[in-house]
């Protein structure tokens, strides 16, 4: 079977729009050419891909199919034009990712200036959201998702082998005016964050007791903040929390430490047809150079610390 190659272009913007006339404005042909291109293609197949009833058309099953190596396909082939684009006038090349908004702003941004220096020839474009994107659809090279994976559709890395531990933190001078930090003390100061968490860091430091935060953030870097600010204490993962630890702008309030929605960290996902792409491999291998720092950079745990689950 050979494909017309020429009528994969319509076929992919007609299958995505599921509409002839608009996908004929997008193309720039008219509508009988766009419906040409479909013909000549469902004829060289042997096989209807869409179903037709009036004027409307739907993608069936193999039309879905289809569209799901055809998407796979031109993606790489335009990845390629980029390079050789980029190759043949020097410019730099393009890394678009998707990144969570707590770690970008904790832990990502911070680093940007290494990144700079280590991969000068290749820009890396940062855009943040807490929705799971669709990286073909949404233009993105890959993301970097919290969560328990794999996700369909796309190639999964986990940055740690183990879940990352929650730690209570605080500002030093909200530290400094604590009497102790005994879970009995901590039970009565302000607490920021979301009160199941909470509950379950207690129950691990053996205490029982009803839990009421003053304040919850949809975002783990504001509720770092707010702890830096000093309206209260909190509970963070210990990597985002990382940079303000060694900088002395929050302090690790008790040796209890726990992992809460076990088997969850970080992952790196990415479309399947760049798992060898030179600049993909360049930004995993930097991800886990800086991981590697900021783990041995982290703030010794004091003597007799526990950990609980």
């Amino acid at each position: 079977m050979r494909l017309p190659l020429n009528t994969l272009p319509a076929f992919r913007v007609v299958a995505e729009l599921q509409n002839l006339r608009a996908a004929a404005e997008r193309l720039h042909l008219t509508h009988s050419a766009v419906s040409q291109q479909i013909k000549v293609l469902e004829e060289q197949l042997g096989f209807p891909l869409f179903e037709r009833s009036g004027r409307g058309i739907v993608l069936n099953s193999a039309g879905a199919a289809l569209l799901c190596s055809v998407q796979g396909a031109m993606a790489l082939l335009e990845e390629g034009a980029q390079a050789a684009s980029a190759a043949a006038t020097g410019s730099e090349q393009r890394l678009r990712v998707s990144v969570l908004p707590s770690f970008a702003q904790r832990w990502l941004l911070p680093r940007m200036s290494r990144w700079r220096a280590r991969h000068p020839g290749l820009a890396l474009e940062i855009e943040t959201s807490q929705q799971v994107v669709d990286l073909l659809r949404d233009g993105f090279h890959a993301a970097l998702r919290f969560g328990r994976g794999p996700w369909a559709g796309v190639e999964s890395e986990p940055l740690f082998d183990m879940p990352l531990p929650l730690i209570v933190l605080a500002s030093p001078e909200t530290m400094a005016a604590l009497p102790d930090n005994s879970p009995e003390t901590l039970s009565r100061q302000p607490l920021l964050g979301e009160r199941e968490v909470w509950q379950h860091w207690f129950n691990a430091a053996g205490l029982r007791v009803p839990v009421t935060p003053v304040a919850s953030f949809n975002d783990a870097g504001m509720m770092l903040q707010a702890a830096e600010q000093g309206l209260g204490i909190t509970l963070g993962r210990e990597l985002l929390a990382a940079d303000a630890l060694c900088a002395g702008r929050l302090v690790q309030v008790s040796p209890v430490r726990v992992d809460y929605e076990l088997a969850q960290t970080y992952h790196l996902v990415y479309r399947p047809s760049l798992k060898d792409w030179a600049p993909l491999d360049a930004f995993k291998q930097w991800l886990r150079d800086e991981l590697e720092m900021s783990r041995q950079n982290l703030v010794t745990p004091a003597p007799g610390e526990r950990s609980d689950t």
